[in-house]
């Protein structure tokens, strides 16, 4: 809909808008992909990309390695295109879309191991192909592969180290200094993730990468007013969506992409149905995915804002046929937007790969009581939690820890021991420092296993399943 709005506002629609300026184009879309990459690096959960992180490093590097070679070929025999010219649309169109992939697949209850290797690989793979498009946008050949092959890795590895190192000192200053506001967290946590991607490009390495690692570091480190802090992120994260697109709509021009619709659809198709599923296929053979998972994760390689970001660095590069190839590029991506996007649900209720009845996680801000060395745990208790019916003295909080306020119906009151909570709960837990991890660990495997939490081997306090 804002693409749609930003052609209507250019120089072909209504708003008669003369705007030409790749430059600019770039330099905004770079702006909004940080964004849009920290907001999504929040939202990833290391417990579930974890046994998955292999598999989505593979999908992220060899994945789009073979679907570069097998779109360009597409591209360079079937539309007629020269080999430069098919190589960066191979690379601009191989980058799954993290904004498209995040805000998809959180709607669709989907098992934790594909959402996982999705959103990491959606995380993951900006990098390599940003750097595989500047080279193949350099003036001059490419004389040696391996030259190349070690640069990238040169670059993704640094920008990791960059993102760790960052993420680590970042989450670990905001633990130990209490900042004067709590709408400070939000915006101290968006600026080390900002900090991270420039960190990451001044040692020459990927700062898309730093910034996502970075992020997620941020994300999984339980700090203050975190609902607070990823309502923020997820506003400015559309925010940053929507200008990008408008931008964009702005500066393409849609009476010169009839000649290209065809083409488009032909390198969609390649794309689409032989370099993306091929390269799933390779890439997780190691790894024995049930072929129903692979067969979503081939359909669910979405294709948003960024290709068509990327496809402005040719032009800013003065790159021969490069204005052809934004053109074709966005075609694409809006064709085939459209008709992957909506069909991803159907297809996961066709695999039989909803997992509906998984119980809901909780929702908890912690607020920290410096002089008291304490803190005040806010836990929302959601549709579909299993601390449902549970009593208050079987929550079994380590001592040091208690609920102190049960708040139902816009009613609040001191529970007792005896006291059976309800979906849309919201309690208020205080606990010591001490004992502050391993309170949150058992409220939240009781919200998973219910009253058999402790004989399900979900002990919160010391048990072996104090991490699920």
């Amino acid at each position: 809909m804002y693409l749609g709005i930003g052609v209507l506002m250019g120089q072909d629609g209504v708003g008669d808008i003369h705007f030409n300026s790749a430059e600019v184009t770039q330099v905004m879309g770079y702006a909004a992909l940080v964004v849009i990459l920290a907001e999504g690096g929040l939202g990833t959960k290391w417990k579930e990309i974890r046994p998955v992180l292999s598999s989505a490093s593979m999908l992220a590097t060899a994945g789009v390695a073979i679907s570069v070679g097998v779109t360009a070929a597409g591209a360079h025999y079937l539309v007629g295109l020269e080999w430069r010219q098919a190589l960066i649309i191979g690379a601009v169109v191989s980058s799954t879309d993290a904004a498209a992939v995040f805000s998809v697949l959180r709607r669709v209850p989907l098992p934790a191991r594909v959402t996982g290797t999705l959103e990491a690989e959606s995380g993951f793979n900006d990098a390599p192909v940003v750097i595989l498009v500047v080279a193949f946008s350099t003036a001059g050949p490419i004389e040696h592969w391996y030259v190349l092959l070690g640069e990238i890795v040169l670059e993704l590895a640094i920008g990791a180290a960059m993102g760790l190192a960052v993420g680590w000192f970042g989450s670990w200053g905001l633990k130990h200094v209490a900042l004067p506001a709590s709408g400070l967290y939000p915006i101290a946590v968006l600026a080390i993730a900002v900090t991270a991607y420039a960190a990451g490009s001044l040692a020459h390495g990927s700062g898309f990468l730093a910034v996502y690692l970075a992020s997620m570091v941020l994300g999984n480190a339980r700090l203050p007013h975190w609902p607070a802090t990823r309502g923020f992120a997820e506003g400015l994260g559309w925010i940053a969506q929507i200008g990008m697109f408008v931008v964009l709509g702005l500066l393409v021009t849609p009476h010169e992409l009839g000649d290209d619709v065809w083409p488009a659809l032909v390198i969609g198709l390649a794309l689409t149905m032989v370099a993306r599923p091929l390269s799933v296929v390779l890439s997780l053979a190691p790894f024995r995915v049930p072929w129903q998972e692979q067969a979503l994760m081939s359909w669910a390689g979405l294709r948003g804002a960024v290709p068509i970001i990327l496809a402005t660095i040719p032009m800013v590069n003065g790159v021969a046929g490069s204005r052809r190839i934004f053109n074709i590029v966005f075609v694409l991506v809006v064709v085939y937007t459209l008709v992957q996007g909506p069909t991803l649900p159907w297809l996961a209720r066709t695999l039989r790969l909803g997992e509906k009845g998984e119980a809901s996680d909780l929702g908890i801000e912690s607020a920290p009581l410096e002089r008291l060395r304490g803190h005040l745990l806010s836990v929302a208790i959601p549709e579909g939690s299993r601390m449902h019916g549970v009593e208050v003295g079987e929550l079994r909080l380590p001592p040091g820890a208690a609920v102190t306020l049960v708040v139902r119906e816009k009613e609040s009151f001191v529970p007792l021991p005896t006291t059976v909570l309800r979906r849309g709960d919201e309690l208020l837990v205080v606990a010591t420092d001490p004992v502050r991890d391993a309170a949150e660990r058992r409220l939240r495997a009781v919200a998973h296993g219910g009253k058999l939490a402790s004989w399900l081997g979900m002990n919160g306090a010391n048990g072996p399943g104090a991490g699920r």
